[in-house]
């Protein structure tokens, strides 16, 4: 990982005690927010966000998919080399659902074990996605308090024969959604985002009452599909009920920085908003959001896949209305909350994520590689503005001819292919700057080609020298876990039977 000494000035020195407030979305993509670019501006607390503080337009998840970005952002590391992958199928994306044996492991180092050595208290809201069964509960690895559900809101599910996902107040199971926390399916009201609004609130408070340095991990889960908005927001988007589940989250951060600003903390409170992956085009155009001008959305590695919305905001140390170009990453947000914490990243492991603070405080550029990766393959290689895809796969045949479709109306030929194309010997090659669209791959005769690809293929080298891969975790699920089988399962047996899987070993069809 890339090292930086370089003094911080007097914003670091009072690092020690810097409260941390991450707000992670799940499925929102580049294009939703009208700080990108989002015509009906409908996200007003966000774009003010972004006017106070610094814009990242060039910033990536670590996975094209929930669990496994999730586990990057809390580990700092890929998910190849944290265990949130699948080897039952080459390039095969693969998360947690409810029956999955597989979870965060003991040996990783998750943020907030790291920032309690520092005096922190810790909490997540909403979605923890990185395991469900005793060992891997988010209390075990390093949270103190927990308000929210270990997946998503899937269901309604018949109650005895598949039980509705549960979800938690700290080690007590509190209720289930669709039965204990309702969501209306056909009008999409639910009251989720304001009782994870609530819970904020409350804890940023107390924290604040008893003195205490907090780390707060938001992580809310409106615009999964299927989408939800509160009453007072429901029919009140041009966007449809995806745009209210927008509108609403923009309210409640717009409220949670006022409540920091009115509790006169803001200037001690740093906060990251950015999403786990690209929008789920899958879902769209009700259920799902915009990636902007970036090609394909969710499970693959195409840009509308992995480049996320991404705004950090610091009043009295960021300048305000900064835009920047750094190549930034999920994984960089554990790097940056150990160095506001005052802490050094563990030095046993390979760290992927680097501090941005000189990035964010001094408008420093960092020369760095982004990796994009689906399972334990490397797909794709971004430098500079130049990226470099190796395998070229947006979904099978088999999926895509039942409907299934990840790039709807963004075909493009030789690229956003059915099956899996290599291209490790000559490497699709785009230009980011002039084609963010991935529509033009570069000749392959031409000296920029050239000199390019042997710079990529250089750090491919380098970062293949390194790579340890972690035991994989998301192989195997066991209905006996949950007692229920999801769509895809075996009513009974222990796997997953889907396409290109081992039939002894399975993950989620994806």
């Amino acid at each position: 990982p890339l090292c930086l000494c370089c003094a911080l000035g007097p914003a670091a020195a009072s690092a020690a005690a810097t409260n941390i407030l991450l707000l992670l979305m799940d499925d929102m993509g580049w294009g939703d927010l009208g700080a990108f670019g989002e015509p009906s501006k409908e996200t007003p607390n966000l774009d003010q966000m972004a006017a106070e503080g610094m814009l990242f337009l060039d910033f990536y998840t670590a996975n094209p998919l929930c669990s496994p970005s999730r586990a990057a952002l809390l580990t700092g590391r890929l998910p190849v080399r944290n265990g949130f992958y699948t080897t039952n199928g080459h390039a095969r994306n693969a998360y947690t659902p409810q029956d999955i044996v597989g979870g965060i492991p003991d040996s990783e180092l998750l943020l907030p074990e790291l920032l309690k050595k520092a005096g922190y208290t810790n909490k997540i809201i909403g979605k923890w996605h990185l395991g469900h069964r005793p060992q891997f509960h988010p209390l075990r690895h390093g949270f103190d308090e927990w308000f929210g559900s270990p997946n998503c809101h899937f269901g309604p599910y018949d109650n005895r024969e598949r039980p509705n996902i549960p979800v938690y107040r700290d080690w007590e199971m509190v209720g289930r959604y669709y039965e204990d926390f309702k969501i209306d399916l056909k009008t999409g009201e639910a009251n989720l985002t304001q009782l994870y609004l609530q819970e904020a609130l409350d804890f940023i408070s107390k924290q604040q009452a008893s003195q205490q340095p907090f780390f707060l991990y938001w992580a809310i889960d409106a615009t999964h599909a299927p989408v939800y908005a509160s009453k007072q927001f429901l029919g009140t988007s041009q966007r449809g009920l995806y745009g209210d589940a927008v509108r609403e989250i923009d309210d409640s951060v717009g409220k949670i920085l006022k409540h920091l600003q009115q509790l006169g903390i803001s200037e001690n409170t740093f906060v990251f908003f950015t999403s786990d992956n690209g929008a789920a085009l899958i879902s769209a155009p009700k259920q799902g959001g915009s990636n902007g001008p970036f090609l394909c959305g969710k499970q693959t590695t195409f840009e509308g896949g992995m480049r996320e919305p991404a705004i950090a905001w610091w009043p009295g140390h960021i300048p305000a209305g900064r835009v920047s170009h750094q190549l930034g990453s999920v994984m960089d947000l554990f790097s940056t909350s150990l160095s506001l914490a005052g802490l050094q990243p563990p030095s046993d492991r390979q760290i992927d994520g680097i501090d941005l603070l000189p990035v964010i405080l001094q408008g420093k550029l960092i020369d760095r590689p982004i990796f994009y990766y689906r399972g334990n393959e490397l797909m794709a290689v971004r430098a500079g503005l130049y990226k470099a895809h190796y395998w070229t796969w947006s979904n099978s045949l088999e999926e895509h001819s039942k409907g299934i479709d990840f790039c709807p109306g963004q075909s493009v030929a030789g690229v956003t292919t059915h099956t899996q194309e290599e291209h490790t010997c000559l490497p699709l090659l785009f230009h980011l700057g002039r084609d963010p669209g991935e529509k033009y791959p570069l000749s392959f005769a031409s000296e920029e080609y050239q000199q390019a690809v042997e710079h990529i293929s250089g750090l491919v080298q380098q970062h293949k020298a390194t790579l340890v891969p972690g035991q994989p975790q998301l192989n195997v699920c066991d209905q006996a876990v949950m007692n229920w089988s999801p769509p895809g399962c075996e009513k009974l047996g222990k796997c997953l039977k889907a396409p290109e899987s081992d039939p002894q070993k399975c993950s989620w069809p994806h």
